[in-house]
C-alpha cells in the first residue's frame, strides 16, 4: 500500500476528520521528517568535510537554512499528490511549491557566488594601492560577481514568472510583437542593459580598478568602489562622485595609476631673471633625499619658461603613490620658497620700473618758452 492508499483508508475510516485536517498533519508528518533527515545529513557532511576545507565548512553553514526549507519543500512536494484535496488545491500548492524551490535555487547560487569571491579576495590585498596586479583581480572579481548576480537574479525571476502560463503568454507576445509596449520596454531596459555590458568590458579591458587615481570632470580622486551600474569616486576632499559605468567606455578620463602606482610631482615657481639656478637644483636634490615621501628615482629642476618680468622653474620629484606625489609636491614647494626667501630674496618675482628725472625737461621748456 502506497502513502496515497494510506491516507485515503484514513480518510474512510475516520470519516469525522476533515480533509483538511488530514492534509495538514500530513504536511507536518513530512515537515518533521525532512527536518531530521536534514539534520542528520548535515551531522554527517561536516563530519566527512576535512578540517582544511574552510570555504567547504562555511557554505555549509551560510546554506544551512536554505538546504533545511528546500529539503522540506521537497517532502511537501512528495506528499502533495497523495493528501485528499481537490484537483485544484492540489495543482496550486504544487505550483506554489515549485516557485518556492526555484527561489531557493538561485538564491543559494548567489551565496555560494558571493562566498567563493570573498574567499577570493582574502588572498588579494590592496594595501597602500602599490600593486596594480591586485588591484587588476579585485577589480574583475567585484564587478564580474555583481555582474553575474545580477544575471542569477534575472533568470531566477523569470523562471519564477515563467510558470504562470499568463504571465508566459504575455511574454512571449512582447517579444514577438514589434508594437509600441516592446519599443517602451526596450527603451526602458536601455540603461541597464548598457551599464550591465560596460560592467563586463570594464572588468576585462580595465580602464579603471580598485584604487586607480584618476581626473574625471576635473575631479581628483580614487576609485573607491565599482558596482554593477555606477561607480564611486573618492575625491582628495572625502566628497563622493558617483559616475554611470558606461561613462568610462564613452567618454575621456585621465587615469593616473593605470600601469603602475609611481607618479612624477611637478613644482611650478616664477623667479626673477637674477636667481642663481645651480643652488637651487642642489637644494631640491637635498629635500627630497630628506623627505621619506620620494622614492629615489627621479629628481630634476629645469627652466622651462620665461616671459618679459621672469622665469619659470619645474621642479620633478617622484613617489610611489598619487597621495604621496601630491604630499611630496607641497613639501617641495614650501621648502624651496623657504631658501628662496632666506638665502636669495633678491631672486623672488619682482616689477621693475624706470626712474626718469623730468626737472632739467622741465627746466628746457620753460627757458624756450621765455626766449619767444
Amino acid at each position: 500500500m502506497d502513502l496515497h492508499d494510506l491516507l485515503q483508508e484514513i480518510s474512510r475510516s475516520a470519516g469525522w476528520i476533515p480533509d483538511w485536517a488530514i492534509a495538514g498533519a500530513a504536511f507536518i508528518v513530512a515537515a518533521s521528517l525532512a527536518l531530521l533527515v536534514h539534520g542528520a545529513i548535515m551531522r554527517l557532511i561536516r563530519r566527512l568535510t576535512p578540517a582544511g576545507f574552510e570555504y567547504g565548512r562555511t557554505l555549509i553553514d551560510r546554506t544551512h537554512t536554505l538546504t533545511r526549507v528546500g529539503l522540506v519543500i521537497v517532502a511537501l512536494a512528495v506528499v502533495l499528490p497523495a493528501v485528499p484535496l481537490g484537483p485544484q488545491a492540489t495543482r496550486a500548492g504544487a505550483h506554489m511549491l515549485f516557485v518556492v524551490f526555484i527561489m531557493l535555487l538561485g538564491w543559494s547560487a548567489t551565496t555560494a557566488l558571493t562566498l567563493a569571491t570573498d574567499f577570493y579576495l582574502r588572498r588579494s590585498t590592496i594595501g597602500e594601492g602599490t600593486d596594480p596586479l591586485a588591484r587588476k583581480h579585485v577589480t574583475q572579481v567585484r564587478v564580474l560577481r555583481r555582474v553575474v548576480t545580477t544575471l542569477v537574479g534575472v533568470v531566477t525571476v523569470a523562471a519564477a514568472l515563467m510558470t504562470f502560463d499568463s504571465v508566459k503568454q504575455y511574454g512571449v507576445s512582447l517579444i514577438a510583437s514589434a508594437g509600441a509596449a516592446g519599443i517602451v520596454v526596450g527603451l526602458a531596459l536601455r540603461p541597464l542593459l548598457t551599464n550591465l555590458f560596460a560592467g563586463i568590458q570594464i572588468a576585462v579591458t580595465q580602464p579603471i580598478r580598485i584604487g586607480d587615481a584618476v581626473i574625471v570632470e576635473n575631479e581628483w580622486g580614487w576609485i573607491e568602489e565599482i558596482t554593477g551600474t555606477y561607480v564611486v569616486i573618492k575625491l582628495w576632499d572625502w566628497r563622493r562622485m558617483v559616475v554611470p559605468l558606461s561613462y568610462f567606455l564613452e567618454k575621456p578620463f585621465q587615469n593616473w595609476t593605470r600601469q603602475s602606482t609611481d607618479l612624477i610631482g611637478t613644482v611650478l615657481l616664477w623667479v626673477d631673471y637674477t636667481v642663481p639656478v645651480a643652488p637651487i637644483r642642489q637644494k631640491l636634490e637635498e629635500i627630497a633625499r630628506a623627505s621619506r615621501l620620494w622614492d629615489g628615482q627621479v629628481v630634476n629642476l629645469q627652466v622651462v619658461d620665461s616671459n618679459e618680468r621672469a622665469v619659470q622653474l619645474r621642479a620633478l620629484v617622484s613617489a610611489r603613490t598619487s597621495p604621496q606625489a601630491w604630499d611630496l609636491r607641497c613639501e617641495v614647494r614650501e621648502k624651496l620658497i623657504l631658501f628662496l626667501q632666506e638665502e636669495f630674496p633678491g631672486a623672488l618675482p619682482k616689477q621693475r620700473a624706470e626712474l626718469i628725472d623730468l626737472s632739467e625737461q622741465r627746466r628746457a621748456s620753460a627757458a624756450a618758452v621765455v626766449a619767444e
